[in-house]
């Protein structure tokens, strides 16, 4: 499955622990995330069609998801539910090198910004910092010092800066690796369980969370515990040449155009 954001998809093999399938995900930089939601939700429906299934649990690459096939969450729009976590908020696994165990609600003196920030693994890194209203500007300016690699936070960050809307949120995301993007799947984990780690929102409480992308049904647990509801929509199916030695893509053929699941996710995203 792919292309999100500009990265690749894989469906792996299962193995002899219990895992139906399994997933890699690769951003257009070309490092490997250790989790992609929404990818996780595409490489789902694909491993639900290879093996029959409609309930599995899949292998990431530093952890496990349960993926459920759920009730559509428009008419048409197939639809994934996924639980990932639990959510970690030790900053040392990431590793982050500051004075401190734990990121919440707080100001980080290496970026350019005087925001109050929590920091959230899921099990990728997120900073996740509650806005009135999103400055792309400003978001930009933080994610891209993050994914300078500074030494106090080598392996980078996801950046979310989240509007709370009521009992929902509005999410938008300066991902590693990618930049500015308009869905992550793994940014609204993590900003729904900082939103019920804060008080914004309670635990174990159905919210919709929004981005530029679309939507997703969430619900987090004290337990870390988060699960997503959203599309896994075919768009097209088709086949392309790979030179391996030189990575580039040739030939792409699209053999079919899913002009109903299209129509169908257009038009719930249009309804937002």
């Amino acid at each position: 499955a792919g292309p999100v954001g500009g990265g690749l998809l894989l469906l792996t093999a299962g193995d002899e622990d219990g895992r139906a399938f399994g997933m890699r995900m690769f951003n257009s930089d070309g490092s490997e995330s250790e989790t992609c939601l929404n990818g996780l939700r595409c490489v789902a429906r694909a491993g639900f069609a290879a093996t029959g299934l409609t309930r599995a649990t899949a292998r990431l690459k530093t952890s496990d998801a349960l993926v459920v096939r759920d009730a559509e969450i428009a008419p048409g729009v197939f639809t994934v539910r996924e639980t990932a976590g639990p959510a970690s908020l030790d900053v040392a696994a990431w590793p982050m090198h500051v004075d401190a165990d734990q990121i919440v609600e707080a100001p980080l003196a290496g970026l350019p910004s005087t925001r109050a920030f929590t920091a959230v693994a899921m099990p990728n890194p997120h900073l996740v910092a509650f806005v009135e209203a999103v400055d792309d500007a400003e978001l930009v300016r933080v994610g891209e010092a993050c994914e300078a690699a500074p030494d106090w936070l080598p392996n980078r960050a996801n950046v979310s800066f989240v509007e709370v809307r009521g009992t929902d949120l509005f999410v938008r995301t300066h991902e590693r690796g990618v930049g500015l993007t308009d869905s992550c799947g793994s940014a609204m984990a993590a900003s729904t369980f900082a939103a019920c780690l804060t008080g914004r929102i309670a635990y174990d409480t159905p919210t919709t969370v929004f981005n530029r992308g679309g939507l997703v049904r969430a619900e987090a647990g004290a337990d870390g515990m988060v699960t997503l509801s959203g599309n896994a929509t075919v768009e097209w199916t088709g086949s392309v040449t790979v030179d391996l030695e030189s990575g580039e893509p040739r030939d792409l053929v699209i053999a079919r155009r899913h002009e109903e699941e299209i129509a169908a996710w257009e038009t719930l995203r249009t309804g937002m």
